[in-house]
Parts: structure tokens; C-alpha cells; sequence
């Protein structure tokens, strides 16, 4: 639903001030609102995401056993759970003295990731995305949604369906359950990959990677065909992070730490993951639930970043399965083989990405080690771990601080919806500037454009959101006819 108001008094040209309200913005995982100021020109001079939910686990799990996260965390969301499942078994290795698993453990857990990844990926595209890619931003409403798009294009529908249905039957073999699953425990797996589950998702692999092609060639197809247009959705430089493999290749699940400036320079690379996140502040902001990451060495004003399948493909130096190589290779010639920075570019970039998962899950069914093998590995007790992997929407950072009870004193998550907060602002101010400057009337189309350049980051709000004690409260009294009344602010600080 959608809505717009009036602002200021009751006469004057400060009347004609005009605040716009998008609540709720749609398809999208979680709730968040965009609210976006005119002036009496009509021009638009502020837009700024808002999000309206709260979320307090790293308050509720202290005091819990360490062994316990793998699985608690997990609830923080319904749509990547397993990459919170993975991230603070990572974390919860090295507090249990591992600092390598086993290749079994390792085949197992990329195995987890590249389903996940697959599912999201093909959900996000196939039924969140497409309706907007298919019949436009001012297409009507009631055919921009997940039933119209099975009306007009049922095959495609069903291509997406089954798509992630197969990656999350790669979740169920192998962590046991296809939401909220079991199957990393700090230091390793419990659990091999059974030979006839294995030989039944091998069945299913050329399907896969057949409609994980035409998806890459759908995306391509209408970023080029709207090469035009993209810029006014945002398209600004910006900072980037993601892992990369030893060799800068693109890497999801374990990796070094990369930033590059808008250039495609490298501003950092660590390889300890255990320090990584000295490398990153988190400033807060009295109008927002969600805190804004940066850079430290660069400091709040210059120093956000992005993250994300767009991110990713700037930082790596290339992508280790062929057909994504290839794919990578193209993409890249969006910029003339430069940085590519256009925020709708994202959904090119992440099905690029579904089909190196793809290629991956391939490789990975064949590796025998997940079918026999060493399971899990203990060593030396530790009092802290940090745990690292790409989530389908970015970096994902999880941090512990265990006692000797082997109860958490402390846990901070960094998810990559938080990291992306600065860059989803500016893409809908950009978008909203686009789509709104000068006009007096305000249609659904437009509207729509804005949540479009929120919706190509794919943000998961629910997970993202953690100011305790900085949470601004705004009340609001209006009349019978709308006018406001009274007001009450209580400003975000502790």
C-alpha cells in the first residue's frame, strides 16, 4: 500500500511541502517503509529507508551454551537460515581449537551453502524480481506479484519452483532439514550424504544448469535492454567487500577478506578472518533500526560499502566454474571492463551466480568424501571465534565470546542487509529523484520504481536490524481530516 501527505502548515508556500510514504514496501523479506521529502518546488531532497522492525538476539542468547548457536540463530530468518547456521559453526570451530575441518566437513557444509545460495537466488529472481522485469514498473499492481507472473508465464513460474525446491532438497541431505536444519556442529558435520539421495540430486543436475543458462541470458537480456534507464535506479561508485579464494577467485564459503575503492583498487586484504572485523566500525543513525557498517581506515563519510552478488563480482578477479567465468567476462563489459556500479545490475550479477552454484553442486555431488569420512575434529579450548561467509545477499559476520562455563558472554552479528544500509539509501534516493522531481502527480508506477532499486538488493530486514537502546520513537496525533496535531520525537540516542 501506498500513500502520500501533506507536510507543514495551514497556509503559505510551506504547505505545499510534501512527505511521500511507501508502507509497506513489497516483495521483499521483512518490513521496511521509504519515506521520501519534496520541497515547494516539487523536487525531491531526501529519501531514506525505514526499518520497522526490531531484532534482539544478541541480547537473548547470552547466557546460552555455545554449542546451542549453530541451531538457535538459525530462527534470526526463514529465507537463509543456513547461512547463519554455517557462519556461527564457523565462529564456533575455532572456539572449540578447529581451525580446519575435515574434507568431509568442508564437502558437506559447501554442499549446504551452494543449495542455499541456489534456492535463494532462483526465489528472489523467478517470483520477487521478475514481475518487474517481465511487465515493467508501471505495469498494474495487481498483475506485479507472484500470481500473475504463474498467469502469464507459467512455465517460468514453474522453472523457479523447481529450482528451489531442488536446493532445498540439497539443504534437507545434508543438514537434515530443509529450514532450520542440524547438520554443522563446531568442528565439523554429523552427518555424511547417503549414496541414493546423492544419485537422486545428480539426476536433476543438467536440468539445473540448463535452466540456470537461460536464466543468466534473461537477466543479461534486460540489462542491456534497458542499458539506458539503469542509472536511474543509482548508479554511484562505491566501495566493495566479499571473500575471494587464494587465487582472488570468486569464493562463498571460506576465504580471505577484500575491499576494493570504486576503482576496483584494493583497499585491503586480510587473511586472518579472526580480525577481519577490526577493519569495520557501525555508526548508528536516530531514524533508523538498522546501524550503517564502514570502513574504519576510511571513516563514515567514505568508507561504506556494498556487498552482495554485485560487490562480489567487482572484487573477484574471476569465478572458478567455466560457464560463470564466461558469464563474469560479460558482465564486466557493461563497464568496458571496469567496476560496474549500477544498482540494478544486481540481479545480472546474482544469476551469474546461481549458475557458478550450479557448476558447483555438480563438482561437489561427484566428491567422494561426502559419502565417507572423518566427521568432526576438537582441539584446543578457545575463549573467542569469528566466522566468515558470503550469504546469498553479502558478507555475513558472526562473533562469540565464550566463558568457561561454555556459556556466551557476548555475541555480535554483522549480517550483509546492514552492510548494504547506506547503499540501499542512496539507490532510492537516486531512484526517487528519478521518478519524482517537478511532478505533482504521483502514480503507482513511479512509486514502484523506487521500491524496484530497493528490491535488486534483495535486503532480508528481519536479520539486519540490532540498536538496542538507540531505537528513535516518533508519535504522531492527527485530527479527524488527517491534519497533524501534535507531535513527539524521542531521539535515537542511549
Amino acid at each position: 500500500m501506498t500513500h502520500t501527505r501533506n507536510s507543514g502548515g495551514s497556509g503559505g508556500r510551506e504547505a505545499r511541502t510534501r512527505r511521500i510514504v511507501i508502507d509497506p514496501v513489497t516483495r521483499i523479506e521483512g518490513h521496511a517503509k521509504v519515506t521520501i521529502h519534496q520541497d515547494v518546488e516539487g523536487r525531491v531532497v531526501e529519501a531514506r529507508l525505514h526499518v520497522v522492525e526490531f531484532r534482539g538476539f544478541e541480547r537473548f542468547i547470552q547466557g546460552r551454551p555455545f554449542w546451542e548457536m549453530p541451531v538457535a540463530v538459525q530462527r534470526l530468518c526463514g529465507i537463509c537460515p543456513v547461512s547463519h547456521h554455517l557462519c556461527s559453526a564457523k565462529a564456533l570451530d575455532r572456539v572449540v581449537g578447529v581451525d580446519q575441518v575435515s574434507a568431509t566437513a568442508e564437502a558437506v557444509r559447501r554442499l549446504m551453502h551452494y543449495g542455499q545460495i541456489f534456492q535463494s537466488h532462483a526465489l528472489h529472481f523467478f517470483h520477487l524480481a521478475s514481475p518487474d522485469l517481465l511487465f515493467g514498473a508501471d505495469a498494474p499492481a495487481e498483475q506485479r506479484n507472484l500470481m500473475g507472473l504463474v498467469q502469464a508465464h507459467p512455465e517460468l513460474a514453474r522453472q523457479g519452483i523447481h529450482m528451489r525446491r531442488w536446493g532445498q532438497e540439497i539443504i534437507e541431505a545434508t543438514a537434515g532439514r530443509r529450514i532450520h536444519g542440524t547438520g554443522a556442529v563446531p568442528g565439523g558435520v554429523n552427518r555424511h550424504l547417503d549414496r541414493p539421495r546423492r544419485d537422486d540430486l545428480l539426476r536433476e543436475h543438467e536440468q539445473m544448469l540448463a535452466w540456470s543458462r537461460t536464466a543468466v541470458a534473461s537477466a543479461r537480456r534486460y540489462t542491456l535492454d534497458h542499458r539506458d534507464t539503469l542509472g536511474d535506479y543509482g548508479d554511484f561508485p562505491a566501495n566493495d567487500m566479499a571473500l575471494v579464494g587464494g587465487d582472488g577467485e570468486l569464493e562463498l564459503y571460506d576465504g580471505s577478506l577484500r575491499a576494493v575503492d570504486p576503482r576496483g583498487e584494493v583497499l585491503f586484504e586480510s587473511t586472518d578472518d579472526q580480525a577481519c572485523l577490526e577493519s569495520l566500525a557501525e555508526e548508528v543513525r536516530p531514524w533508523s533500526y538498522m546501524k550503517f557498517p564502514y570502513l574504519r581506515a576510511l571513516g563514515p563519510e567514505d568508507g561504506w560499502y556494498r556487498v552482495g552478488p554485485l560487490a562480489r563480482l567487482n572484487v573477484c578477479d574471476r569465478i572458478s566454474t567455466p560457464e560463470a567465468e564466461e558469464a563474469r567476462q560479460a558482465f564486466r563489459e557493461l563497464a568496458d571492463g571496469g567496476q560496474v556500479h549500477a544498482t540494478m545490475a544486481y540481479h545480472w550479477a546474482r544469476m551469474i551466480e546461481l549458475l557458478h552454484c550450479a557448476e558447483r553442486i555438480g563438482e561437489l555431488l561427484t566428491d567422494p568424501a561426502l559419502l565417507g569420512g572423518e566427521l568432526r575434529r576438537t582441539g584446543e579450548r578457545r575463549r573467542e571465534g569469528v566466522g566468515i561467509v558470503e550469504a546469498p545477499r553479502g558478507t555475513l559476520f558472526h562473533h562469540y565470546v565464550v566463558g568457561e562455563d561454555d556459556l556466551v558472554e557476548r555475541c555480535n552479528l554483522l549480517v550483509s542487509t546492514t552492510s548494504n544500509n547506506e547503499a540501499m539509501n542512496r539507490s532510492i534516493a537516486a531512484a526517487a529523484r528519478r521518478a519524482l522531481d517537478g511532478r505533482e502527480t504521483i502514480t503507482e508506477g513511479l512509486l514502484n520504481r523506487v521500491e524496484m532499486a530497493l528490491r535488486a538488493y534483495d535486503p532480508c530486514l528481519s536479520c539486519a536490524t540490532h540498536a538496542l537502546g538507540r531505537m528513535p520513537l516518533h508519535v504522531e496525533l492527527l485530527d479527524a481530516r488527517g491534519a497533524t496535531v501534535d507531535r513527539a520525537v524521542r531521539d535515537g540516542g542511549v
